[in-house]
């Protein structure tokens, strides 16, 4: 077996590229081309805009993994939405058997924030393609690399007072990293994942006050947390970006997404790939061990 991963450098392309490589030959797309060469693994740079380099990138491809977006740039539903049907079109050009994307959680309603319907939006272009997709949604993964997580870390170890809006009471479902990966190596080929969607969700719902509480456990600190009834998204994104890593037009889609439960309703990928899931205070630590 052959795969694509698209997004070959990004925070999870970068851990799913060493784990396909051990089961199959892996072509690591990214714009620069840049993933560093190794057994199995064949870097190549190509652009999910530019139809022309994913048709030489996808030649000979069995699944294409789809973990590319534009967050961060001013137009980036308006990206997204033309990289996942030059995508679609070429994959179907290949004569790819299977397309893996992994998407976010949250129900598809209105009031959804507009990072989440993009990648609904992605989702359902993706899917009226030729190419079988497997959908897998998740919510916050739980690992370096991972604006939310690493968001959470910084505030714990930089504010000893927190103002945070509503948001911080909103459910959510995180997941660890190893447990994502797996569940995207192990749907590869697996028949009964084509054309299906699954929700990726770790065995703790949790808010985000209590997921920063718990980091603050794990790294020895007690930080004091007071909500606002109003801190908009704007507001929240500018706050964040002095304090955490994450750049203000990064932020800013991420905690409009913040209103939203992200907790998995559907359970059946423990049936389809069942594995020991990391706890939340497990993950974490993994996470910040690895830093």
């Amino acid at each position: 077996m052959r795969a694509a991963v698209l997004g070959a450098t990004g925070f999870v392309g970068r851990a799913i590229v060493p784990a396909l490589s051990e089961r199959m030959d892996v072509v690591a797309v990214s714009r620069g081309g840049d993933t560093p060469p190794a057994e199995r693994v064949q870097p190549v740079a190509a652009d999910a805009l530019d139809p022309e380099s994913l048709r030489r990138a996808l030649e000979g491809v069995d699944v294409v993994y789809y973990l590319v977006h534009s967050l961060g740039q001013a137009n980036f539903g308006d990206l997204d939405r033309r990289a996942a049907t030059n995508v679609a079109a070429e994959a179907a050009r290949a004569g790819t058997k299977q397309m893996v994307f992994l998407g976010g959680l949250g129900e598809d309603d209105p009031h959804l924030s507009e990072h989440l319907r993009s990648r609904a939006e992605t989702a359902r272009i993706l899917t009226d393609g030729d190419v079988p997709v497997t959908s897998l949604r998740a919510g916050i993964v739980v690992g370096r690399g991972s604006a939310a997580f690493d968001t959470i870390v910084a505030l714990v170890d930089r504010l000893p007072v927190m103002v945070a809006p509503r948001w911080v009471a909103t459910p959510t479902q995180p997941i660890a990293l190893t447990d994502v990966i797996a569940y995207l190596r192990d749907v590869a080929g697996h028949p009964d994942a084509l054309a299906e969607t699954f929700d990726l969700g770790g065995p703790d719902v949790l808010t985000y006050r209590q997921m920063i509480e718990h980091i603050g456990e794990l790294r020895g600190r007690r930080p004091r947390i007071v909500e606002v009834p109003v801190l908009s998204p704007r507001l929240s994104s500018y706050w964040l970006h002095i304090v955490t890593p994450v750049r203000a037009g990064v932020a800013r889609p991420i905690v409009e997404g913040l209103r939203n439960p992200t907790v998995a309703t559907d359970t059946r990928i423990r049936e389809l790939v069942p594995r020991e899931l990391l706890t939340f205070d497990a993950a974490a630590r993994q996470a910040l061990s690895a830093s």
